[in-house]
Order: C-alpha cells, then structure tokens, then sequence
C-alpha cells in the first residue's frame, strides 16, 4: 500500500505549462561580475542549468515545469558564439543586434512583444519565466499576473523592488550561481571518491544502499558549495545521479525531505523557510540563509530612513559600526588572502565574530556582491575607504532604482551609514 500511495504522490505533483524568456545579455553580464564559471555554465550548456528548473518545491508542494516555450535574445555582434548551446538546449534564439550609437541591443523591445503574443496564445501557459534584473519588465510581469498567469524571475543581480514585488517567484543569484555551479560538477575524481567512501562504508555490494549514487550527488553539491543549497536543486541532483528515484517515491520515503532524513541525517535541512535548504554543518548555519542577511540584526537600532531603505532595497540590517567592521575586515582580508567570494566571506564573518560583532556570513556576501556588481576590483588590495566608497555609491544606486526620494541630508545619512563612518566627511560636504 505504501507503495502505491507514494507513486500517486509522485504523478499528482502539478504540472506546470510553462514559457521561458531569457535576456542573454543582462544575465551573461551579471553573472560574469560575481562568478566567471557560473557566467560560462549558464552560456555553455543551457540544457542542464534548464533541467534543474524542472522540477521544484514551493508553499504548495512539489512541481513540474514543461517548457513549451524557451526563447533566448542576444546581441550577435557580441554573443553569437553562444547561439549553438542555446539552439542544441531547444531554444529559440532571436538575434537582437544593437540599433542605437549607444550600444543598446533590441532584446528588451523583442522579448516584451514574444510574452506579450503568449499571453493570448491559443496554449494557455500557466506560468512565465524571466531571467533578468532589467526592471524595465516590471510592467511586463504586471500584465503576466494580471492575467492570472504564475510568473517566476530568476535575476543575475541586484533587481528592484518593485520588480521583485510583483512576481510570484524570484530566484535570486545567491540561488541561481549554486544551481549553476551544481550542474556543472561532472564525474571527477572527488565524485568517485565520495562513492567509493560510501561503498566502503556499506560493507559488501549486497549492503550498499540503493542510492548510493543520489546520496554522493548531494554530499558532494553540499560539500563544494559556497553557501546553502535550495533543496530543489540538491533534489535534482539527486535525480541527475539516479535517473527514476522521483518516480519510485524516493525509494519508499515518500518525499525528497524523508528520503534526506533517512540517507543524510547528519545534515542540517530547512523547509520553513521557503524554497527550503540543505547545508554543511562544518561550514554553515541557519545565519547564513539567504533570508538571514536582512534579518541577523534587529532593526530596532536603525533609524526611520534606514529601516525605510532596508525594506525597500534589502541590503543588511546592519548598524554603522556593523558595515565598519565588515569594510574593515573585508579590506585586512584582501591583503592577505587572495579574493574568492565562498572563502572571503566565511573569514570575513569569522574574524568580525572574534572582534565580538557578529555579522552573518549572508550579510557579508551581500556587501562583497554589491561591490562586485558595482565594478570593484577585490584582487587590488582595496583600502576600507575605497570599499565604503563604491558600497556607498552602489547602496545609492539602489535606492535611486527604487525611486526613494532622497534630500540632501537624507544622501549624507545613508554614505555616513553604509560607510561605517568612513565617508562622514564627503557626505556632509556633497
């Protein structure tokens, strides 16, 4: 009987009819400012980083996405050695030349026009997913949902608010880099040992698990990732390494949480917070939840215009001390260590812990991120004025992009704020 209700559970799983735009440019770009081997697996080989977004888990249980459609526009003039992967992977590519002296690439106009044509398409698509952290699509993804349509964007960068806060779904890049990083681990010598570890530990080959396989998927994805993992995408990997442990229920657990519980213990899992994680207990905790970079520190110690900017702009909820510890370590880091986002961030946040201010290791790669995307150069040994410097300009972005009006004083409080005091000068004297 257990069998059969756990068949049933796998083929009552919604299915999903689903449409997929992908910016090429905006995305490429993104990526390329936070993680060059992400930015190269996205480009060189669609077709896995796609079979990840299959299947996934939300609020309302598990799901199966079929793409009917999947589009890609890209500027030839710059991308076109890239075309082949995404045409191999079932995509459409639309050429998207530049038509401005700017530069500009049509993209934006061709992929608005394409969603638009399938939201009255004869096929009823029941959800849209959009990968880029344009914000230009916000009207777009209005009309989606207007429309009674799920929309999902998954973003390579920092995407405004108002963007965000009308989609159903939003993959972040803290999320999309792991699911990237995760389908690019072939079979290397660190795979085989990891089996061969498992073997060894089940005695004889008639008391290896049966998901031998699917087990050191997962160990070896948690293992090599530089913060938690989304459990969809563990899941999947699981699923890449055994090809059929979906369909047989997870082996009789029923689900791939009972089926982690019972193959894995001994690592930590979250499923309160949605899309739920999986970590490394000797390198993460539940501070380091993707969520845990706004919420590690009460807001209570901010005042009404820096709770206002955290709310809108979701950068750490840090106090001005907080964001001077972490540019000052950030700074002594870089002078010793050669910059790796994963190892930078866990040192930062540990040596911020031995000065007796903890700051979560999220918050700490959300400021590194920010940096990054704002054009900082982390292998030139920055000083911590140089870092506040580009932080504070990028946090101002950030609120300009979400259309905070700001006055004067309102622009020194936030540089004196997010610089740790560093740039207190500059901001009082414009």
């Amino acid at each position: 009987m257990d069998g059969v209700s756990d068949a049933s559970a796998v083929q009552t799983a919604r299915r999903l009819r689903s449409a997929m735009f992908v910016d090429f440019d905006n995305v490429y770009s993104g990526l390329q400012r936070l993680d060059s081997e992400a930015a190269k697996t996205f480009a060189e080989d669609p077709g896995r980083w796609v079979d990840a977004l299959t299947f996934g888990e939300d609020g309302e249980g598990r799901f199966a996405r079929r793409f009917l459609v999947r589009k890609c526009y890209l500027n030839p003039a710059t991308y076109s050695r890239y075309r082949p992967n995404f045409t191999r992977a079932g995509f459409q590519v639309v050429d998207c030349p530049s038509l401005t002296q700017q530069g500009k690439s049509s993209a934006d106009i061709n992929l608005v026009l394409d969603a638009v044509d399938a939201l009255g398409a004869a096929t009823r698509f029941d959800e849209f997913v959009f990968l880029s952290a344009d914000a230009d699509f916000t009207p777009l993804v209005s009309r989606c949902r207007a429309a009674d349509r799920v929309v999902t964007i998954i973003t390579p960068g920092p995407a405004a608010a108002a963007y965000r806060a009308v989609a159903d779904t939003v993959i972040p890049v803290d999320e999309f880099i792991p699911m990237l990083t995760a389908v690019a681990l072939g079979d290397d010598a660190s795979a085989a040992a990891a089996v061969d570890e498992l073997v060894a530990g089940a005695g004889s080959s008639a008391e290896m698990p049966v998901s031998v396989d699917a087990v050191a998927a997962v160990r070896r994805l948690v293992a090599s990732a530089d913060r938690p993992v989304v459990l969809a995408i563990a899941a999947a990997a699981a699923a890449q390494a055994e090809p059929g442990i979906r369909e047989s229920g997870w082996q009789g657990a029923g689900s791939f949480g009972g089926w982690l519980q019972r193959e894995l213990p001994d690592l930590p899992v979250d499923k309160a917070r949605i899309p739920g994680f999986i970590w490394d207990p000797d390198r993460f905790n539940s501070d380091d939840l993707p969520a845990a970079a706004t919420a590690s520190v009460p807001l209570v110690g901010l005042t009404p215009l820096q709770r206002q900017v955290v709310g809108i702009t979701e950068i750490p909820a840090l106090e001005a001390s907080g964001y001077r510890m972490v540019l000052d370590q950030l700074a002594f880091d870089l002078a010793l260590f050669p910059f790796n986002r994963s190892e930078t961030a866990k040192r930062v946040r540990d040596s911020c812990a031995a000065e007796d201010m903890p700051v979560s290791r999220a918050a700490v790669s959300y400021v590194v991120s920010g940096l990054l995307f704002a054009g900082a150069s982390l292998d030139d040994e920055p000083s911590p004025t140089e870092l506040a410097t580009i932080w504070a300009g990028n946090v101002l972005g950030l609120c300009r992009g979400a259309r905070i009006e700001l006055s004067d004083s309102d622009l020194a409080e936030i540089t004196a704020w997010v610089s740790g005091g560093l740039l207190v000068q500059d901001a009082a004297t414009g």
